[in-house]
């Protein structure tokens, strides 16, 4: 089976290479082709691979392309993880938004919106070399903002194309760890999570096991919910009030005033801190410098213990990268810094897998991912894309029955689509009107005439945003 991984020179592509070594089974991964229009990058990816895929002798080959109709003929699934202007693009997106006085996060703020603009055209060139080059791929969408992203290629694509993220069931592995339950496989057949929302807009609601529902029992008990870091990030009576524990990015949204001080507050945006670290990983591995990488963190990557000087490099700035993730929302939440079980995130690439084996292996899979919504939310029409549990096996992937959305959640998620959906609408049709509106709406952005500052801005400052008209 040929996987192509698009934005295959990005600084994630070894932990979907590293799921990749574990499957050993009939059907799996035997080719990996990475796509970017970056060569430097992908020789750093590829310096990287090549060092996990030592000793492990049926390891995928790995070969590169800077050119998509060369990376996509004959290929089974392609992998979408682009970042359309990079780390310095997010970092101005942050920026920008910061001067406006609003959160510019790059899915839920306003950069998000700034960022989806620039993406959807890409990503439409991209549907239209799928359909002349792999028209019988599927397509695995990773793409920030992962549920716009997943509308539009399905929208383009039809029905093989699904969205994935991580937040989900890192979530729902914490909390069963939090109820005092573990050795228990979070995607096994044992667990049911009843979690709904759109993409960094969810609740978990329900976590079964045998089917027995412990999330009452982890609600019930305060100390249990503040010992994990979505408990400390909302607080257990925010969390016992709502009866539902929220994904992590909601705390942009039920704690604005507490998150945007803290952004203003620090020493960096996300973006600005991850624009210099990466670019001392890639530096530091193309000038042949493998204490290179952590500068920020004041850390290097010792020369002793193995001849994998690009693997281990990667390891350590991939560590600093989950210890400062969210920072500013947890200094905003009492600065508390992560356990080391919350460095353990939900698993995208064990996703990734999961759904390529259900489809091309006949498997059966339970999995949270990016979908249609058909007729699962009554507030939202059949296109909308959700984020809801699936099942996935050789008939393709489809939403699970779900409960109806619950008061405190229908506001948000028919808000924020309708923010989602008035982006697509700018990017399809060229309509600075309807970027207007996509500002306007979101509940980040506290003032139509910001709103239209910001967009004023972000044109200026990004050329590809020249279409709007």
């Amino acid at each position: 089976m040929i996987l192509t991984l698009l934005g295959g020179g990005g600084f994630r592509v070894p932990l979907v290479y590293s799921a990749l070594l574990t499957d050993h089974g009939p059907g799996r991964v035997t080719g990996l082709r990475l796509f970017d229009t970056d060569p430097a990058r992908l020789s750093v990816v590829a310096k990287v691979l090549a060092e996990m895929a030592e000793g492990v002798p049926d390891a995928p080959a790995v070969a590169l392309f800077t050119e998509l109709s060369e990376a996509l003929p004959g290929t089974d699934f392609i992998f979408s993880a682009i970042r359309v202007g990079g780390l310095e693009g997010r970092a101005a997106d942050e920026r920008i938004a910061l001067e406006h006085g609003v959160i510019g996060q790059e899915t839920v703020g306003a950069g998000g919106i700034s960022y989806a603009l620039r993406t959807i055209p890409v990503v439409l060139d991209i549907a239209e070399a799928v359909k002349k080059h792999a028209p019988e791929a599927w397509f695995i969408n990773f793409t920030n903002p992962a549920g716009v992203i997943t509308e539009v290629m399905t929208r383009f694509l039809g029905g093989k194309v699904v969205g994935i993220c991580d937040s989900p069931v890192g979530l729902a592995r914490r909390c069963l760890s939090a109820a005092g339950i573990r050795g228990v496989d979070v995607r096994g057949e044992r667990v049911a999570i009843d979690y709904i929302g759109l993409n960094h807009l969810g609740w978990l609601r329900g976590l079964s096991v045998d089917g027995e529902d412990v999330l009452p029992r982890l609600l019930a008990d305060a100390s249990a919910i503040e010992s994990f870091e979505e408990g400390r990030l909302f607080g257990a009576p925010w969390i016992q009030a709502l009866g539902a524990v929220p994904n992590e990015y909601l705390h942009y949204y039920y704690f604005r005033r507490e998150a945007l001080d803290a952004d203003r507050r620090a020493a960096d945006t996300r973006g600005a801190y991850l624009e210099r670290q990466q670019s001392a990983f890639y530096e530091g591995l193309l000038a042949g410098n493998h204490d290179a990488g952590n500068h920020d963190a004041g850390r290097h990557v010792p020369r002793e213990g193995g001849g994998k000087p690009a693997l281990r490099l990667w390891e350590q700035t991939k560590l600093d990268r989950e210890e400062t993730y969210m920072k500013s929302n947890r200094d905003a939440a009492g600065a508390f810094e992560r356990d080391a079980a919350d460095l353990e995130s939900g698993g995208y690439e064990g996703v990734a897998l999961a759904i390529m084996r259900a489809i091309s292996q006949g498997e059966t899979a339970r999995l949270i991912l990016n979908v249609p919504n058909g007729a699962t939310l009554a507030e939202l029409g059949p296109e909308a894309v959700i984020e809801a549990p699936c099942l996935v096996d050789a008939d393709g992937v489809r939403p699970l029955p779900a409960r109806p959305l619950p008061d405190y959640a229908r506001g948000f998620v028919v808000n924020a689509k309708a923010v989602e959906q008035a982006t697509i609408e700018a990017a399809l049709t060229g309509s600075r009107r309807a970027a207007y509106k996509a500002f306007a709406m979101n509940p980040l952005v506290d003032s139509v005439r910001v709103a239209r500052g910001l967009l004023d801005d972000y044109i200026g400052h990004f050329p590809q945003l020249g279409y709007l008209r």
